[in-house]
């Protein structure tokens, strides 16, 4: 084994070039790989521990009490298929003002609760203490961070007069209320409802959850039921926009796997059988068949190991940001969502270099059963024959004789061949994808700004006591930014904080009126809402309480009811925010008022000077010119265009060692053509067509496959439902561009090894023959 170490060591050093491709390769790899594993094990993985350690409910029932007795309720704790259960807890709906607690005002659902703890739902505490005592409040922190202590101490009215003070702060897995108070507290709020918590020994799907819950109420009086809620919805709520962007995030991750499969099993292979003659010097010097084989895994382990490292490290600092900005919906309190599992990089760190080893085993067993001699013979080029047939065939051609040898030149080694335009393939395939996600992408960001103008907003007022209401009303406000020069509409808008009968969420209701052009590109299915009780919704809002166009729900704002009509969908939205009209707002809150303007300005008009028009009309109005930028459409660009990067220099890497593999083979050849007369320039391009080729067949068969793979992509994006036009983003140029990108790719590989080539003198090449 000393001797193996050493001749190990010394074919490192002396064969730099090749350990730092390698090295390279299997580290950009690696933190491919890496990328899309970590994202497709944080999808689940926080939510199903948060909610294992509060012991979330599995379903979160309300019935109505006047219907069904508190004796009956607690009897459906002990039915068959019931694991664990809590309750039955009074609920109550309370009415709270706009900026209470930051939030954006409309009702609030509380629940009696004696203490944080049980069998089902254990509330984790984040501020203060329980609410154990008359006229105390703990709320649900539903904003993102921790509160501060600062906020304990708020007082709330409510509509019966008692005044109710924020002793606390805690978060839910479950959702179960907004707020909770004491039982005694409860009673004093006069609920109509009951809450109950339970957790069933069948819980996998939605079909075994409402089965389950049948089961348990089984003998309740008829539609004492009023609603439901299970912790799928809650963990779909959860991962919503990461769920956005597994699709394309998985499909990056399985091009990154092949193509690193690919390039590493190339460039290892094409590393041993470059190596045959160094093979055969080694068996001559009495190595043994299996020292031999020891010597150049060995060789190739160790930067195979120190690239994988660094991909592991590269990877873990790429995938924190990436799931950080991942994540959203419901809150965990103070659990963990960001992270990597540590079965990721363990993953990485022990399957990338086994990668390595598995792809040099195979040529090292062969060269395993070779003798000395034919194994020095067969280091020194292809053997004779091979592929003659094609290239007497370009040879009778009247394409330049650098071309037609270049051109021929793959059918010398057609299993590298076969490898290095694999990976061009899936190179131009990731190529294409990207062009397609991010056209689809800038054209939803695009989306209400067609037009060409800015678009300013206008607010009347907010939390912080130094700010003083306007001078003008709503009304009034609305009718004086319309007469501004360079508007050209105005879109008022109330935000308010609803009950959805059924849901133990609060569901932030936008009304808006006015200008509605803003539809006409943001409407993908039915229409846009034009009467009190209609409403329309985003697809994760609708896919999450099972809506569709057509059907009803009742609102519940202040005491007031409305019943509305889902008839239309939106692109996208949050998945818990509808929009209404402003005339469902007067049904629901006669004195509620807009407190937030869009003004849409013609194209070419001053933004700049019509803010300032604003601040004339009223000094209490605060604009600020709206950016154009979006968020998803900036993560879903950066993503594509980091793993494009790296999956290009992985496949541009693979052409690279094949070139130089090939040039290092053919050196007794390069030196005879120089010596007839060939200029350097000539075998630059002779080395460069012979992979030149392998790039645009690369292309033409990358292209379909990109684009296949983008539809797929864009029409499974569960939060946004791109329309047709979005998604038909492929035109002649952009084709052409994809054509040009498997060339462009074979050509940075082969580059530096053909200005290499051409470098070489005759002497150098020939001096041993």
């Amino acid at each position: 084994m000393s001797a193996v170490w050493r001749a190990s060591r010394a074919a490192v050093k002396r064969r730099r070039l090749q350990t730092f491709v390698i090295g390279l390769v299997v580290l950009c790899s690696t933190t491919t790989v890496l990328l899309a594993l970590a994202l497709l094990s944080a999808a689940s993985g926080p939510f199903d521990k948060a909610y294992a350690a509060q012991r979330g409910a599995h379903t979160v029932a309300a019935f109505d009490t006047t219907k069904v007795s508190q004796e009956q309720l607690a009897r459906t704790a002990r039915q068959p298929g019931v694991e664990a259960a809590a309750g039955p807890f009074g609920q109550a709906v309370v009415d709270i003002p706009k900026d209470w607690l930051w939030m954006a005002g409309g009702t609030l659902t509380v629940v009696g609760r004696a203490d944080p703890a049980g069998p089902v739902d254990r509330i984790e505490l984040l501020e203060g203490h329980w609410a154990t005592a008359p006229g105390e409040i703990v709320v649900n922190w539903s904003v993102q961070g921790s509160p501060g202590p600062e906020l304990l101490g708020t007082k709330l009215e409510t509509p019966g007069g008692a005044t109710l003070t924020v002793v606390g702060f805690a978060a839910s897995m479950s959702k179960s209320a907004s707020a909770w108070v004491s039982p005694e507290q409860m009673a004093a709020l006069h609920p109509t409802s009951a809450q109950m918590l339970y957790r069933f020994t069948d819980s996998s799907t939605e079909a075994q959850l409402s089965a389950s819950l049948a089961r348990a109420t089984t003998g309740l009086p008829k539609d004492s039921l009023t609603g439901a809620q299970t912790y799928l919805t809650l963990k779909q709520a959860f991962s919503a926009l990461a769920d956005s962007y597994l699709p394309f995030m998985t499909l990056f991750g399985i091009l990154g796997v092949l193509v690193s499969t690919l390039i590493v099993g190339n460039v290892v292979s094409g590393a041993v059988v470059s190596g045959y003659r160094h093979i055969g010097v080694l068996k001559a010097l009495g190595f043994t068949p299996n020292q031999v084989v020891a010597v150049y895994l060995t060789m190739l382990s160790v930067p195979a190991v120190v690239g994988c490292g660094l991909g592991t490290l590269a990877g873990n600092a790429l995938a924190g940001p990436i799931l950080k900005g991942a994540f959203t919906g419901i809150d965990v309190g103070r659990a963990s969502v960001g992270g990597i599992s540590p079965w990721v990089s363990v993953a990485c760190l022990v399957g990338m270099p086994a990668l390595v080893l598995l792809a040099a085993l195979v040529p090292a067993l062969r060269a395993h059963r070779l003798p000395a001699a034919r194994a020095i013979s067969a280091g020194n080029a292809p053997r004779t024959g091979r592929g003659l047939r094609v290239q007497r065939m370009l040879g009778a051609t009247r394409l330049p004789r650098p071309v037609s040898l270049g051109l021929g030149q793959p059918f010398a080694r057609p299993s590298r061949t076969l490898l290095t335009l694999a990976a061009i393939v899936l190179g131009v395939t990731t190529v294409t994808l990207s062009t397609g996600l991010t056209s689809t992408m800038v054209a939803y960001g695009n989306v209400g700004r067609e037009d060409g103008g800015a678009r300013i907003h206008v607010t009347t007022g907010g939390s912080g006591n130094d700010r003083t209401p306007p001078r003008l009303n709503d009304l009034q406000i609305e009718k004086r930014l319309r007469s501004l020069p360079g508007a050209e509409g105005v879109r008022a808008r109330a935000l308010s904080q609803v009950n959805m009968t059924g849901q133990t969420q609060p569901v932030f209701a936008d009304f808006y009126r006015g200008d509605d052009s803003s539809y006409e590109h943001t409407i993908v299915k039915g229409r846009a809402p034009a009467a009190a009780g209609e409403i329309v919704a985003g697809p994760a809002f609708l896919t999450q309480r099972g809506l569709k166009l057509g059907d009803q729900v009742t609102l519940e704002l202040n005491g007031r009811k409305i019943t509305a009509t889902v008839v239309g969908q939106l692109i996208e939205g949050n998945a818990r925010a509808l929009e209404a009209t402003g005339e469902t707002l007067a049904q629901l809150a006669p004195d509620a008022h807009a407190t937030e303007y869009t003004v849409r300005l013609a194209p070419g008009a001053d933004a700049r000077a019509y803010a300032e028009a604003v601040t004339t009309l009223d000094p209490d109005l605060h604009t600020s010119v709206m950016d154009s930028g979006n968020a998803g459409t900036a993560t879903v660009i950066t993503f594509s265009t980091v793993f494009t990067v790296l999956l290009t220099l992985v496949a541009s890497l693979g052409v690279f060692n094949t070139v130089l593999l090939n040039t290092r083979e053919r050196r007794r050849d390069l030196g005879m053509l120089k010596s007839i007369g060939m200029t350097p320039r000539q075998v630059v391009v002779m080395t460069v067509t012979s992979v030149a080729g392998l790039g645009a067949v690369g292309g033409l068969l990358g292209i379909p496959l990109g684009i296949v793979a983008h539809r797929l992509v864009v029409s499974h994006v569960g939060v946004v439902d791109f329309p047709e036009y979005m998604k038909d983003v492929w035109h002649s140029p952009q084709l052409a561009a994809m054509l040009l990108a498997g060339v462009a790719i074979a050509v940075l590989g082969a580059l530096v090894p053909a200005r290499s080539a051409a470098r070489m003198t005759i002497a150098s090449v020939l001096h041993t023959e």
